[in-house]
């Protein structure tokens, strides 16, 4: 608390009703996402599925998140945030209860489609809502809490998933996922938060904002390498005989989800160079414990500094986003960060995916290891050779 004429200054509130509704859902609605990552898989495989159509359905849940999200970010600044939000939500409950009576594979392939557009709706709308409620002199803890939320239920929901699966089968596990859904969005329902009061801004505004642009580019380099740890560790674990690297997974969530509160008020505290720097450098170094694993302990010490680096890193990157940027433009400036967010989780599991086929799996990690450091790059020299693409991230008065 600091003081202020002899008196100690207040600080604005973070944890307000809206806040504990939009982080609330979020875990529902994250719950309820992650409850179908390891289960729609085995689920297309039941109806006769294929590996490639299964990599296919997969890809085209982020193609039409992606798509969609410079609309949505257009459409929060001029027609507010609640109304898509609760429709996103709304939707994302019917795309989960229609999975279920599916009659085949091309079916699902639709419903994946517009299951997207639902997920890319509803992500893009609440990090909207969280970058208005949240005070500018707190907005590194309040990213990094809010993110915290979504952090959590990546580490319950997988491993809930499967149980019920293995257990009751596959209808309880979409009706489940619907059921925590719905929840999500009946808490939305009782947001009071749609906009700030400005005018909107024309419809012929650019659906991407340029203050974005700089910030979105660091996150593209960034999560380049996330597709790759996603979809090919178990792979490269299983060549070095470790059957089970579930684990990791689990050190990686914990130190995440331990990292961004504390990360955050360092953002508020020292700016963004004080978290965005060492988080990109202990990404790097994960990388590079994992182009040397040989055995689970040096797997875990690369999951522990990965969530160290990601939780530095990513909601600082996101604060940054809606730094300098007029609340009429929000949304497209969330838009804009997470579609650079989707493609380069999309990039890089197809890139790199195609390193590990001709090099293997060390090189492919030592490869997003050099991504990762050309971030670190862009994020010191983008500023300096080109300052209107950084410029103004500074809070307008």
């Amino acid at each position: 608390m600091k003081m202020t004429g002899g008196r100690p200054e207040q600080r604005p509130a973070l944890w307000t009703r809206d806040f504990w509704l939009i982080s609330l859902a979020t875990f529902f609605i994250f719950t309820s996402f992650q409850m179908l990552m390891p289960t729609l898989p085995k689920y297309l495989q039941f109806l006769g599925a294929r590996e490639g159509m299964v990599g296919l359905v997969a890809g085209l849940f982020s193609v039409s998140a992606l798509l969609i999200r410079p609309f949505i970010g257009h459409e929060l600044d001029r027609r507010g945030r609640r109304g898509i939000y609760l429709y996103g939500l709304g939707f994302f409950v019917l795309a989960v209860l229609a999975y279920r009576w599916a009659p085949g594979v091309w079916t699902v392939f639709a419903i994946r489609l517009f299951h997207g557009v639902a997920w890319g709706m509803v992500t893009t709308a609440a990090g909207t809502i969280v970058s208005d409620i949240v005070p500018p002199s707190r907005r590194g803890e309040g990213m990094g809490y809010y993110g915290m939320f979504a952090n959590l239920a990546m580490a319950v929901a997988p491993a809930s998933g499967l149980y019920v699966l293995y257990h009751y089968n596959y209808p309880p596990v979409f009706y489940g996922s619907a059921v925590l859904a719905a929840v999500a969005l009946l808490l939305a329902t009782r947001l009071r938060h749609n906009e700030p009061r400005q005018d909107p801004p024309s419809p012929a505004a650019p659906l991407y904002e340029p203050r974005a642009l700089y910030p979105a580019l660091i996150a593209l380099l960034v999560t380049f390498n996330y597709g790759s740890v996603v979809t090919f560790l178990q792979l490269y674990a299983e060549q070095r005989g470790i059957t089970n690297i579930g684990p990791f997974f689990t050190v990686y969530a914990v130190t995440l989800m331990s990292t961004r509160p504390f990360a955050g008020r360092l953002y508020d505290r020292l700016g963004p160079h004080s978290v965005i720097v060492p988080g990109l450098a202990l990404i790097a170094v994960a990388l590079l414990f994992l182009s040397q694993a040989q055995s689970l302990p040096v797997f875990l010490v690369a999951g522990i500094l990965y969530g160290l680096g990601f939780g530095a890193a990513h909601p600082a990157l996101q604060a940054l986003t809606v730094t300098g940027v007029p609340p009429s433009r929000r949304g497209a400036a969330n838009a804009t960060f997470f579609s650079a967010f989707d493609l380069g989780i999309a990039a890089g599991a197809l890139l790199l995916g195609l390193v590990a086929q001709v090099s293997g799996y060390p090189t492919m990690y030592l490869t997003a290891a050099g991504v990762v450091l050309l971030a670190l790059a862009a994020y010191w020299l983008l500023p300096r050779a080109f300052p209107q693409a950084a410029a103004p991230h500074r809070e307008q008065a």
